[in-house]
């Protein structure tokens, strides 16, 4: 963040990737100005074709500029028009007051001779520095989610700024982890206020004191010298009250979820929340190897097969290549989404094990294929899911808004798992801080039926492990 000089407004340019990652861009700016030049516009017009959700963003972004540009004359326009306007807020809580510039006339470029104005980046360049020689009153800063951009900007001299409205977090380190490890003196400190009973063969605890403050629903608490005390907030009653449950421990071999047990304590947490039912919505986030989509996988399949609480698994990811991409692949929706899911293949090879031999493992597997889907995300728009356990792997690079279409297609009955890694975003302009997978961790953190674990140790193999700490 560049500093900013107090005693002048600010006029904010900006950049077309802002506007195509976030049509709301243009309300987030406050009280603060904004200009867009020429090129922007003739940018988002060669971006407006196709169903993609670039090019659904932008055609958000030309509706807004067609309101907010109704019955203008050229002289409002020159004037600047009014960004809180009737049914042009974007859906921002905090109404902008500032005006919205568009570029009229040509600007002299007073660019070096190594950066011509004829690219798109240069254009803005050299428009920013035109507008601190016209509007010395304002302070002109570039607003841009390209990192090119800004450093050619630094190097000229020119503010420019990152588009940080759409992060969840100051830092990536700050996510909640969804463990709390309690102190060495917890049972001490509150064994005076400590109610304990058993219902139905599970045990609880009533804790009062200011602890509970900082808890949150189906939190997972731990005690770091006792192993053995694991427990999740089953209720929070107040800043001071809460009812915590013991959890069931399904590292024993008679606890096993379709013949996987958990091999340590995140991953027995991980297990608790996918097989309550009361948690409508799990996201477990952790590095390749922790056991994610095993853990999801066996817990479908036991709610699916065993339990009957769900019709089916359906499956699905973000089809972002990480190499060269290999063109269009042939065949119905779900054969083309079978390379991408290679992930569910080695999993399956895991849990379909059984005793009887090759038969034995074609008939299970023929089973386990009638109940498992596999679904693109591009066709979600519109569907309601119904009795359903929802697996989204790699969330991580799904943006804030196409968390929120996924997420509300669910119905009555249907669970949905997130699974992901933040430090292995594909998607241009997302960073950890502005990931869909790190917005709804954030967001559901409040919420009584949701559940969040970090799996912190990978578990995959001896040089899996050795790799992803060494390399």
């Amino acid at each position: 963040m560049i500093k900013r000089e107090n005693d002048k407004p600010c006029l904010f340019i900006l950049d077309t990737n802002v506007l195509m990652h976030d049509p709301t861009a243009l309300f987030r700016f406050q009280e603060h100005d904004i200009f867009l030049p020429m090129m922007v516009l003739e940018e988002l017009d060669h971006g407006k074709k196709g169903m993609s959700e670039v090019a659904r963003n932008v055609r958000q972004v030309s509706r807004f500029l067609d309101q907010l540009m109704v019955d203008a004359d050229k002289q409002e326009i020159d004037a600047g028009l009014e960004l809180m306007q009737s049914g042009t807020s974007g859906g921002v809580a905090s109404p902008a007051t500032g005006r919205l510039f568009f570029q009229t006339e040509p600007l002299d470029l007073k660019l070096p001779n190594s950066l011509p104005g004829s690219t798109p980046d240069n254009n803005i360049l050299g428009t920013a520095q035109a507008l601190r020689e016209l509007r010395s009153d304002r302070q002109v800063i570039i607003v841009s989610k390209d990192i090119n951009l800004r450093i050619k900007a630094a190097v000229l001299g020119i503010p420019a700024e990152d588009y940080s409205n759409d992060q969840v977090l100051d830092d990536a380190d700050l996510l909640y982890t969804g463990l709390e490890i309690l102190p060495e003196d917890f049972w001490e400190r509150h064994e005076k206020n400590l109610d304990a009973w058993k219902e139905e063969g599970r045990t609880f605890y009533r804790v009062i004191g200011p602890d509970v403050a900082d808890w949150y629903s189906a939190q997972c608490l731990a005690l770091s010298e006792d192993a053995s005390f694991e427990a999740m907030v089953r209720e929070k009653r107040s800043d001071t009250e809460a009812v915590i449950e013991l959890i069931e421990d399904y590292r024993l071999p008679r606890r096993n979820v379709w013949g996987i047990t958990a091999r340590n304590r995140e991953q027995n947490f991980a297990l608790n929340m996918l097989m309550n039912p009361e948690l409508d919505f799990v996201t477990l986030l952790g590095s390749a190897g922790t056991g994610k989509t095993l853990l999801a996988l066996a817990a479908g399949l036991a709610q699916v097969l065993d339990r009957g609480l769900y019709r089916e698994i359906i499956m699905t990811r973000v089809t972002v290549p990480v190499g060269e991409d290999i063109g269009f692949l042939p065949g119905t929706e779900e054969e083309k989404m079978t390379p991408w899911m290679g992930a569910l293949m080695d999993n399956l090879e895991v849990l379909t094990q059984p005793e009887g031999g090759e038969w034995g493992r074609a008939a299970t597997n023929d089973l386990i294929r009638n109940r498992i889907r596999i679904s693109s995300l591009n066709f979600m728009r519109g569907r309601t899911f119904l009795n359903k356990y929802i697996i989204l792997d790699e969330a991580q690079n799904l943006t804030a808004k196409q968390m929120k279409t996924l997420i509300t297609r669910a119905g009555p009955g249907t669970k949905f798992v997130c699974l992901g890694n933040i430090s292995q975003i594909d998607t241009p302009y997302l960073t950890e801080t502005t990931s869909g997978l790190t917005y709804v961790v954030d967001r559901f953190k409040n919420w009584p039926h949701s559940g969040h674990i970090t799996l912190m140790r990978g578990e995959r193999s001896r040089l899996a492990d050795f790799a992803s700490q060494e390399l």
